[in-house]
C-alpha cells in the first residue's frame, strides 16, 4: 500500500471565463469544485489505475466535510485528522486562451495537539504501508521542518520516501535524505543559486543530490522532458507533443506513476516512462490530478528514455 501525505487540503474552484479583465464584472461560464491538493491529485490517480493507498492530513469545518464526502464518492481511501480550523479554497480562472490564473490560500491554523494527533495518525499507517508519498504546502503555522520529521520516521520503519515540495520545506526535507525528488529547473536554481542550461548541468545537480544521499532524483525540464538520475545511472526522457489543456496535477500524475512503478517493482527506465505518460495524459484532460488509463498506455510507447 501506497500511503499519501495531504496536509494542506483544498477545495478547488474552477471558473471558466471568456477573458479576464481587471476592475471588471466578470461572468462565469462554467464552475466546477473538486477536492484538490497535491497528495490528494496523486491519490486520486493511483485510484484511477488501481492501486492500493490511502491519503491522510487535516481536514476542517464544511469545505473539509465537502472533501471527505467527495472522496468516498471517488472510492480513495482516506484516514484525515479532523482540525477545528476551516480546510483552505483555492480559485483557478482559465480564460479562453487556455491561460490559467490560480489565487492559493494559505490554509488554517493547526494547533499543536492536532499535529501530534497527526503524527500519531502517520506512525501507526505507516507501519502497513510500503511507502510514503508526501507532496504540496503546509498549513500556515506547522514547522517549516515537518516534512523533515515525517522522513525521519519513515526512514526508521524502512519504508521509501518521495517528497514532492519547494522552497524551505524541500530544502529541510533534503537533510532527512529522501528516497525520491523531483525539483523542477527554476526550483533548483532557487536552491543552489546555479543555472541549468543543459542536460550536463542537471547531472551535476543530481550528482550532488546523490551526495548527500537521496536515490532517485528527477529534474523536470517542462516540456522538454526531464533528466533522472538513479543508482549510478542519468537518463534523458523525452515525452511526445500534446494538445495541452490544462496542466495543473501534471506534476502530482508524475509523482503517482513513481510511486505505482517503483511499488510493482518496474525496471527504472519503465519507472520513467510510466511516470512520464500519466504527467502527459493529466495534460491532455480538463480535470486537475486526473488520467484516462487508455492514454496512458497509449502514451507509453511514444515515451524514449536514453541512457546517458
Amino acid at each position: 500500500m501506497i500511503l499519501v501525505v495531504n496536509l494542506n487540503a483544498s477545495l478547488d474552484k474552477k471558473y471558466t471565463l471568456n477573458n479576464l479583465e481587471k476592475g471588471s464584472i466578470m461572468r462565469a461560464l462554467d464552475v466546477h469544485n473538486t477536492p484538490g491538493g497535491k497528495g490528494i491529485h496523486v491519490a486520486n490517480v493511483l485510484n484511477i489505475l488501481n492501486e492500493n493507498h490511502i491519503v491522510t492530513g487535516f481536514l476542517g469545518g464544511k469545505t473539509g466535510e465537502f472533501i471527505e464526502n467527495k472522496l468516498k464518492e471517488y472510492n480513495i481511501n482516506q484516514d484525515f485528522v479532523k482540525i477545528k480550523g476551516n480546510t483552505r479554497e483555492c480559485l483557478a480562472i482559465i480564460t479562453d486562451d487556455l491561460v490559467q490564473t490560480e489565487i492559493l490560500e494559505p490554509g488554517p491554523t493547526v494547533t499543536n495537539e492536532e499535529q501530534k494527533k497527526f503524527l500519531n495518525k502517520y506512525t501507526s499507517l505507516i507501519k502497513d504501508c510500503n511507502m510514503v508519498v508526501a507532496s504540496g504546502s503546509i498549513p500556515r503555522n506547522i514547522p517549516k521542518d515537518f516534512y523533515k520529521n515525517l522522513i525521519e520516521i519513515a526512514k526508521n520503519e524502512n519504508k521509501k520516501f518521495l517528497l514532492d515540495t519547494s522552497g524551505e520545506l524541500l530544502k529541510n526535507g533534503i537533510e532527512a535524505k529522501p528516497f525520491f525528488i523531483k525539483p523542477n529547473k527554476d526550483e533548483i536554481e532557487s536552491l543552489t543559486g546555479r543555472k541549468i542550461t543543459n542536460s550536463k548541468d542537471a547531472i551535476k545537480e543530481i550528482k550532488e543530490f546523490h551526495k548527500k544521499g537521496i536515490e532517485f532524483v528527477v529534474i523536470s525540464l517542462g516540456e522538454e522532458g526531464s533528466i533522472a538520475g538513479f543508482n549510478g545511472k542519468f537518463y534523458k526522457v523525452t515525452i511526445p507533443n500534446v494538445t495541452a489543456v490544462n496542466t495543473v496535477g501534471s506534476g502530482d500524475s508524475y509523482v503517482a506513476g513513481i510511486a505505482l512503478g517503483l511499488q510493482k517493482s518496474l525496471p527504472i527506465e519503465d519507472v520513467l516512462k510510466f511516470a512520464s505518460a500519466c504527467g502527459t495524459a493529466n495534460a491532455v484532460e480538463e480535470e486537475t490530478g486526473f488520467v484516462n488509463k487508455n492514454i496512458v498506455e497509449d502514451l507509453l510507447n511514444k515515451i524514449t528514455v536514453t541512457i546517458l
